[in-house]
């Protein structure tokens, strides 16, 4: 296994006191201290996860011209496709050797923020794809809930802090396809190291080992979940408003050993965001004489802004 600890969300959900605060103390502690865990006992069944796994490797595979089609002009890749080499990790130029899909919000009562984000994109060509990517993203934002009130708790906050924040989030479900490499690449990878925007990230299972995370030691370790377990960790939002106390852990995607060039990955993750008035104004309770405040006072919508500008999805 890796060096990533492992923990079971059927504890936090158990009823039991004794479990609970197991998974709190469990997670809280990984989090603290590599910003990443594997986490089974979560809402996503195997069914489910097949199924999308069959639909994404479906689009992929779908003549370029056809993809093309899907890949919208002017919302900074929020929605639909993009296509291969278009989005570079921040401080690098190369753009990264993938293509993905996005599947965003599905706002419920509120006509705000309908408005305020951009429509999923509905795939003609495939019955299930728009069916099964929403089911996956219900499941998907549905286990974060419950992580972020184990957070909230290990926070000393009240255990629903999040959930008004999370509910109609700008959250993003990224289908990823990295192809096979066909020549050396020029200094590009499949995802250059790079720490991510939002609270926290889900990653189903990826197909094909690559991703490694960066220990507090500065090595790289391979980070490997089983596969009923997803890999959760923390995104640069949630380490700001914890004043660093969760910690956003640099990873990348390594290219494989040449034998497996050959090879596509598919990976899955699910960005966790918040809609964008909330606060990421240090925690009072994190900033202290030892611990002084890290970072300027603002707002997840204008952090992610700033954010899409540096990754080079939206002209600043």
């Amino acid at each position: 296994m890796s060096g990533i600890p492992s923990v079971d969300l059927q504890d936090f959900i158990s009823g039991d006191a004794n479990r609970k605060e197991k998974f709190i103390k469990e997670i809280g502690s990984a989090f603290e201290d590599i910003g990443f865990v594997a986490l089974g006992g979560h809402f996503l069944s195997d069914q489910l996860v097949a199924d999308l796994y069959e639909e994404i490797k479906q689009f992929f595979n779908l003549p370029q011209e056809t993809k093309d089609k899907y890949e919208i002009e002017g919302i900074g890749g929020q929605r639909g496709y993009t296509s291969f080499g278009k989005e570079h990790a921040k401080g690098r130029k190369e753009g990264d050797l993938k293509e993905f899909w996005h599947f965003g919000q599905y706002v419920e009562n509120d006509p705000k923020l309908q408005a305020e984000y951009p429509e999923n994109v509905m795939v003609n060509e495939l019955a299930k794809f728009n069916v099964v990517g929403k089911e996956t993203y219900k499941m998907l934002e549905k286990t974060a809930k419950y992580v972020l009130r184990a957070l909230a708790l290990h926070l000393d906050l009240e255990e629903t802090y999040f959930d008004a924040y999370i509910k109609n989030g700008n959250s993003i479900l990224r289908p990823i396809h990295y192809p096979p490499i066909t020549s050396e690449p020029k200094n590009a990878v499949r995802a250059a190291a790079h720490g991510d925007i939002n609270l926290i990230t889900l990653l189903m299972g990826a197909h094909g080992k690559g991703l490694q995370v960066k220990n507090h030691k500065g090595e790289w370790v391979d980070a490997i979940a089983r596969p009923d377990q997803l890999m959760i960790n923390v995104g640069d939002m949630l380490s700001r408003l914890t004043n660093n106390k969760l910690k956003s852990t640099i990873h990348q995607v390594v290219n494989p050993p040449k034998e497996l060039w050959g090879t596509s990955r598919y990976s899955i993750p699910f960005f966790m965001h918040p809609i964008s008035e909330m606060s990421l104004n240090c925690l009072e309770d994190c900033v202290d004489a030892e611990h002084p405040k890290l970072y300027e006072d603002t707002t997840a919508g204008a952090f992610l802004h700033e954010r899409l500008i540096e990754l080079g999805l939206v002209k600043g």
